[in-house]
């Protein structure tokens, strides 16, 4: 991101087009808390390394629920990545996330797969 304002230039135009921005892995590598003030974002994905052991670990049960409350205050969406069990998902629920990821919901699949499993699953929350 060496020419942070070209970035954000390009990123408006695409949202004013109707793309929605999402920052990947964010907690890890490169995304900034700075970025989340200057770039037009709409949702930040939590990256899986905070999901691993946030039903045992209390300091990443913390870093997500201050994560998801600081994106509420500024508006952005919140997806969960790399939830892989039925502990993982409720606790991630009694820290306020509302939208998840992760195998414990379905491997990936072909086209023709996803299709068949949402016709199956449709309206089922488990």
């Amino acid at each position: 991101m060496d020419s942070t304002e070209r970035v954000i230039e390009a990123l408006r135009s695409l949202r004013d087009h109707g793309v929605r921005i999402a920052i990947d892995d964010f907690g890890t590598g490169f995304s900034s808390l700075s970025y989340l003030k200057h770039l037009p974002i709409n949702k930040i994905k939590i990256d899986r390394s905070f999901v691993r052991e946030v039903d045992s670990d209390h300091r990443d049960a913390a870093i997500i629920k201050g994560v998801v409350f600081m994106a509420s205050m500024l508006g952005l969406d919140v997806v969960v990545e790399g939830v892989e069990t039925a502990s993982q998902y409720a606790h991630l629920g009694r820290l306020h996330c509302e939208t998840f990821q992760g195998f414990y919901f379905a491997r990936p699949m072909p086209i023709e797969a996803v299709v068949a499993f949402l016709e199956e699953h449709q309206g089922r929350v488990e």
